[in-house]
Parts: C-alpha cells; sequence; structure tokens
C-alpha cells in the first residue's frame, strides 16, 4: 500500500485499536520497522487499555490525525472522563501540527452532545 500511496501523495495512518496496536509499544513496533514517511499513526484518545496520558506521550511525536473520543451520556462499552486540555498539552509538547476530529461515542443525542464536545476541544485546544 505504501508504494500507491506515495505516488499519490497520500498519507497513510494507523490507529491504536483494539488487537495488535492495543499497546502504543506494538503500534510503535509496526509503525517504526516500516519506516516510511508516507505511514503515520491514526492517534485516537479513548482507545487505551491503560495509562491513556502515558500512550498518548508516546504516541504523540508520530501522529499525523487525532480522533477526539467524548462520551456524553455514557459510552456503549465504557466511558472515560479524557482531560483535554492536558492531551492538547501533550499535543503540542510533540509538535502536533495536523486535524483532531471528534468521535461522539456517548449515548446522548448528537444533538446536543456533538456542540458540547466541540466546545472541550475548541476550549481546550486554543491554548
Amino acid at each position: 500500500c505504501l508504494p500507491v500511496a506515495e505516488k499519490a501523495g497520500v498519507m497513510l495512518a494507523l490507529e491504536n485499536h483494539w488487537g495488535l496496536t492495543t499497546r502504543p509499544q506494538n503500534l510503535l513496533r509496526i509503525v517504526n520497522a516500516i519506516h516510511s514517511p508516507w505511514l503515520g499513526i491514526n492517534l485516537d484518545t479513548g482507545n487505551f487499555a491503560m495509562d491513556p496520558y502515558a500512550g498518548l506521550e508516546m504516541l504523540a511525536p508520530q501522529a499525523v490525525i487525532v480522533q477526539a473520543k467524548t462520551y456524553y451520556g455514557g459510552g456503549e462499552w465504557y466511558t472515560l472522563d479524557l482531560d483535554y486540555k492536558r492531551i492538547a498539552a501533550i499535543l503540542r509538547n510533540a509538535g502536533f501540527k495536523g486535524y483532531v476530529s471528534l468521535e461522539m461515542e456517548g449515548k446522548e443525542s448528537p444533538e446536543t452532545a456533538v456542540p458540547k464536545s466541540l466546545e472541550v476541544l475548541r476550549t481546550a485546544f486554543r491554548g
């Protein structure tokens, strides 16, 4: 895939998702072994089996996009109360300059949860 992505000028991003990439060390091992400027990390703030902040610090230097999870109304499988000011600081310290996309997984209606989520993210990332 990488040669095709490079030819097309498209960055590929591997997400820290369940399974092999649940542990940040495993994801880094894969990305570092491939060692391509066309492969980065799709950093999902809600997909850490252990301390999310330690995982974020480990993966942030190679992140090319961030998925910011919110759980208004409680999550389907679990609920996290993430400190987005802390997360924004971790990303700034790592030199992250990419996009942050909202991934709202809570049970609350999107009509109310999305505006609340966006306000949390805007406040945190304004610095």
